[in-house]
């Protein structure tokens, strides 16, 4: 069912010091950012040469982020994103084994506009999964 690695997602309290850290001291490419008010985060993407990283800060009062960084003053890392063919299909096979798809368990549009699904991290040895039809 899943594809490649498509991103690691890390929590940022400082998105702009956490880009500029990429790009100068990593010498990464580095987007700009990209508030996403549906999903409450303002993202910028990393882009590696098999991969991305995606720092996430929080964009509004209802931010699951804000939560993440309230536990976690530092950052870290928030999610793992998987590829998938076919969104539905995957949805439906993981419900029909019993996992828990996040928010109203239909897709919606991510940072990158393709569909994607959250998948309940107590679901996964504790690990928020993203899945994003490619």
């Amino acid at each position: 069912m899943i594809g490649k690695l498509n991103h690691v997602a890390i929590a940022v309290p400082d998105l702009s010091a956490a880009s500029e850290q990429y790009r100068s001291v990593l010498g990464a490419d580095v987007s700009g950012p990209l508030d996403l008010p549906e999903h409450g985060v303002t993202t910028v993407f990393v882009n590696l040469p098999n991969s991305k990283i995606e720092l996430l800060h929080p964009l509004g009062d209802h931010s699951p982020i804000a939560g993440f960084l309230m536990r976690n003053p530092a950052g870290g890392v928030h999610h793992l994103c998987y590829e998938v063919t076919d969104i539905d299909a995957a949805q439906s096979q993981l419900v029909a084994a019993g996992m828990r798809v996040l928010g109203d368990g239909s897709p919606k549009i991510g940072a990158h506009g393709k569909p994607v699904l959250f998948l309940h991290p107590k679901d996964f040895n504790g690990t928020l999964i993203e899945l994003e039809q490619v």
